[in-house]
Formats: structure tokens, C-alpha cells, sequence
């Protein structure tokens, strides 16, 4: 029997190409499912699994934010952090056209364009983090500041209080 060839996703190939390490972690998903849930389903600790929002700024520019999956964006201070006056959340049915990815595998590294990325500070007290691989189904483990590195990423002060 011929052995089942894992499916690597954009995001695993340029991790690769970067002789980044990282894991991967896989379930069995049809459609979206919240981070959360994902996380129980895994058995993975909440604080160490991360979400990727997209958001359009007042400049009608692309920004990307990394936060833990049980946090709440501050509008406010991602604005703060990528120079912007004010920023929202991109709508639902927009995610492939401006990532390349669907909804609930969306990752910061290799989206269709290279947009200002911003990864939560609490990544930093983590050994590792956990995001999506880029596909449903697909979460890709590794450290905070080789993500930082893959996404062209900065760590600033995301969470609402």
C-alpha cells in the first residue's frame, strides 16, 4: 500500500523554504468552527492558541492581527499600532479575496499580498504558539518569534482590557 502523502499548505511550504520548525496539529472539519472549539477539540490550552483577524484601516489598507483565540481585538490600539486613525473588521465574505484563504484557515504567513501584521505581546510567554496552517482542518505550532519572522510581524499591545 502506497503511503498517504501529507497535503502541505502555502503556509507549511514557506515555513519549509524559511528552515523554519514548526508542527502540525489536525482535525477532522467541514466547516468553520470557532478557535475554541478547536482548541478543546485538540486538547490545547486556550492561551496558546491564536486567531487571525483581518481588518481594513481609514486608508483602505489591509492590516493583520494575531491574538490569542479567547481574547477581544482593541480596535483602538491595533489602529495604534499600524499608524491608522481607525480600523474594522473585513467582512466574512471578503477574507479569500484579500488572503487567498477561507474562513477559519487564515494565517498570517503567505497571504495573497504581504499586509502589516501584528502579533498579540502575550505570544512573547509562550514556548510556542499555535495558528491556523492555512486550511481547515490544519494548525501549525511554533515559536512566537518564528512566526514574527515568517509574517513580517511585530509584537504590540492588541487585547481589550
Amino acid at each position: 500500500m502506497a503511503k498517504q502523502k501529507e497535503i502541505k499548505t502555502n503556509a507549511m511550504r514557506i515555513l519549509e523554504t524559511m528552515g523554519i520548525p514548526f508542527e502540525t496539529h489536525t482535525y477532522e472539519c467541514d466547516e468553520f468552527i470557532d478557535g475554541i472549539q478547536i482548541a478543546d477539540m485538540l486538547g490545547l490550552p486556550h492561551d496558546k492558541v491564536f486567531k487571525t483577524l483581518v481588518t481594513v484601516g481609514a486608508s483602505k489598507n489591509y492590516f493583520v492581527f494575531v491574538i490569542p483565540i479567547a481574547e477581544e481585538l482593541d480596535m483602538k490600539k491595533a489602529a495604534r499600532s499600524v499608524g491608522e486613525k481607525n480600523v474594522a473588521m473585513i467582512h466574512v465574505k471578503d477574507i479569500n479575496q484579500v488572503t487567498g484563504y477561507i474562513r477559519g484557515g487564515c494565517t498570517a504567513i503567505g497571504m495573497k499580498k504581504q499586509y502589516v501584521t501584528r502579533v498579540a505581546e502575550e505570544a512573547i510567554l509562550q514556548d510556542t504558539i499555535i495558528v491556523s496552517g492555512g486550511k481547515l482542518g490544519m494548525q501549525i505550532e511554533l515559536k512566537p518569534d518564528m512566526l514574527l519572522q515568517a509574517a513580517g510581524a511585530e509584537y504590540a499591545d492588541l487585547l481589550k482590557e
